[in-house]
This record gives structure tokens, C-alpha cells and sequence, in this order.
């Protein structure tokens, strides 16, 4: 090696490095602290439960619904059609549905929409649920909890991807962590349309108009939430399991979805992600070669530290799948830029065999 790549090395991309090792150390650390909200288990909650199709394990899923202890709650379900599979899983189960109408928005949305004005705004508080998820007993009581601070608009919480397939179900598992990150801290959460709790109110009038024309509830319904500078409270205690029996193509897929809708919801996610994955990325491969060329350097070795405490923490999130959780975070911020790439080219997304334009940016 020449003495001046050598000097260079030693005397710039070290402390570089360390600057970023600074700033990502800190991110891996702090993290924000979760409220303690308890229990609602009176308020009058419509629960609505759009389906399509078989989702893997749907008859517990739904059963689980269903078997709520909370005093006061109607869950509506609503298909497309009454020829949908999913309505005979419905009506053994003994859970009514409706057949959504038409509308300008998703399939999801239009279900929605049907089910709100069906209910005719009759219940102070309106829960959307994804039918591919199996929730506690609690989970309604305790999701609607913080909505009785008036200055609460959405509650919300984010699901374990329970991997039942073989090794992208496991990578899904640790790209899940991602989400959950971004829920602790009150500068990036946002209303996980899979187990998502709002104050009725927030979709009348206008506002319902302008939800009902969009590809995403989760953002619409954030975006209305944050027009009325109402917070959005993070639940983990409401955590549901998703059970993911992904492959490659079926994980590639969904992980690009979910970034496009991302950065669809504010551009600020691809910028501050490119950023903060780039970094991670420059980081990690500094450290291995500054670590090979100066050895036995020993400090060089600190570099490796916030991948190692987000692979620790990655781990203990696991639970059985620990060793995959630690190992598969190393390579968990190549996956998600990859996906920020990609999500931030496409111009619209498939969703349960429907494509959607991305061409919607506008607040209510």
C-alpha cells in the first residue's frame, strides 16, 4: 500500500467513520419510551374487517376477532362479492358482512367506506383490522385505550411477523423490526393500517371524501389525523402475530409495496432513509476493510459496534428465532435500501392482484 492511501486511511476515513459511528450509535440507543394507556373496555367500537380471498391461518384469525373481551363492539366484515372464499370462513365463524361498493379508492378503502356508511357513524370509535392477523383477547380494550386523551386522533400499533415459511419468512421477520423502529419515535410513527384505532369523527364530510379517493387508509387517515394536530399514540401491548409464510418473490414484492407507500406518504422517507442506510452500509463495509488492512488495530474493531447492538436487540426480539434474528439484521440495511431504491422509482403498486397509481400526493 502507497504511503498516501495509507495516510488517507488513518487520517480521513478513520475519523470519518467515527463521525458516523457517533450518529448511528446514538440512533441504535435512544430510542422513545412507550405510554402506559391501560384498558377501555366500555366505548362503543365498530371494529371493520375488510377481506379478500384466504389469508394463511384466516379461521383463527378471525375467530380471534371475534372472541374480544370488550363490552360494546360491532365487527363488520365486508367482501368484495358473496362469491369472495373468504365469506364462507365468515359465516361459519358467525361474523356478519356486507359486499363493498365501487368507489374511486382501493379495494381496501371502498371496503371501508361501505362499512362506515353502513354504520351510519354510530360508534364513537372505528377500528380497521387486517384479516391475516391473530390479536389477544385484549387487544381491542387495549388499543383504543389512549383515545380517551382528546388530544389523541389515532392509535395504533405494529404487528410480529411470525415467520412459518423458511429463510425470506425469517428476513420478513427482521424487516418488520424496521416499521417497529420507526413507531417508537414521535417524529416518525404513523397509523399501521393493519390494527389501527380513530376517533369516528375524523372520517366525516370532507375528510371522508378525500379518504375515499385514496390508495392507502393508513395514510390517508394519518394525514387527516396530523390536519388536526391530534397526536398518534403507539400501543405494543396490542401487537398482533402475522403469520408469514413469504418466499423470495412474495417478500421482494410486499417489502417494495410497503416502501412505495412509504415514500408515497412524504418523500422525506426516501431522503432521510437514503441517508441513514447509506451510512449504515459505508460503516459496516469501512469497518471490515479498516479492520483487514490495520489489524491488529484493535479500536478499528469499535466500528462493528451499532450493527452488533441492533443485531443484540434484533435477537432478543426473536424470541425462538433468535439466532436468525441477530445474523439476518446484518444484512437487513442492504434489503431496505434496495427496497428505497426501488419504492421510490415505481409508479404504482399491486395490491391483492389490483394495481394502483402512486399519482396522489396531496394533504386534506
Amino acid at each position: 500500500m502507497s504511503p498516501l492511501i495509507h495516510d488517507f486511511l488513518l487520517y480521513f476515513l478513520i475519523p470519518f467513520n467515527i463521525l458516523i459511528f457517533a450518529g448511528l450509535l446514538y440512533i441504535s440507543l435512544v430510542r422513545g419510551h412507550s405510554e402506559n394507556f391501560g384498558n377501555d373496555t366500555e366505548t362503543p367500537v365498530l371494529a371493520i374487517l375488510p377481506c379478500r380471498g384466504i389469508d394463511h391461518g384466516m379461521e383463527n384469525n378471525i375467530l380471534s376477532l371475534k372472541n374480544q373481551k370488550h363490552g360494546d363492539f360491532r365487527l363488520l366484515a365486508v367482501v368484495d362479492s358473496e362469491d369472495d372464499p373468504a365469506v364462507a370462513f365468515l359465516n361459519e365463524a358467525g361474523i356478519e358482512h356486507i359486499v363493498s361498493h365501487s368507489g374511486n379508492g382501493s379495494g381496501k378503502v371502498n371496503a371501508i367506506v361501505s362499512a362506515i356508511e353502513e354504520d351510519h357513524s354510530s360508534h364513537k370509535v372505528t377500528v380497521i383490522v387486517d384479516s391475516d392477523t391473530v390479536v389477544s383477547d385484549n387487544w381491542l380494550s387495549v388499543l383504543i385505550a389512549p383515545l380517551r386523551d382528546n388530544r389523541v386522533g389515532i392509535s395504533t400499533t405494529f404487528p410480529f411477523f411470525d415467520p412459518v415459511g423458511g429463510f425470506w419468512s425469517k428476513v420478513k421477520m427482521v424487516w418488520g423490526y424496521v416499521g417497529l423502529g420507526m413507531m417508537q419515535s414521535t417524529l416518525t410513527r404513523f397509523g399501521w393500517g393493519g390494527s389501527l384505532a380513530f376517533r369516528s369523527e375524523l372520517l366525516t364530510g370532507k375528510d371522508l371524501e378525500f379518504f375515499s379517493s385514496y390508495v392507502s387508509d393508513d395514510i390517508a387517515i394519518t394525514k387527516i389525523c396530523r390536519k388536526y394536530g391530534l397526536k398518534i399514540a403507539y400501543v405494543p401491548e396490542a401487537a398482533p402475530l402475522v403469520k408469514s409464510p413469504d418466499d423470495f418473490n412474495t417478500f421482494i414484492e410486499w417489502a417494495n409495496r410497503q416502501t412505495a407507500l412509504s415514500i408515497y406518504a412524504t418523500r422525506k422517507v426516501l431522503s432521510y432513509g437514503v441517508l441513514f442506510y447509506g451510512a449504515t452500509i459505508f460503516e459496516f463495509l469501512s469497518a471490515i476493510i479498516l479492520t483487514v488492512i490495520f489489524w491488529p488495530f484493535y479500536p478499528v474493531l469499535i466500528l462493528f459496534l451499532p450493527a452488533v447492538i441492533n443485531a443484540i436487540r434484533s435477537s432478543k426480539r426473536s424470541g425462538k428465532h433468535w439466532k436468525s434474528g441477530f445474523l439476518i439484521q446484518f444484512m437487513i440495511p442492504f434489503v431496505y435500501f434496495y427496497n428505497l431504491v426501488k419504492g421510490g422509482r415505481m409508479k404504482s403498486i399491486v395490491w391483492r392482484g389490483r394495481e394502483y397509481p402512486l399519482d396522489r400526493t396531496e394533504d386534506p
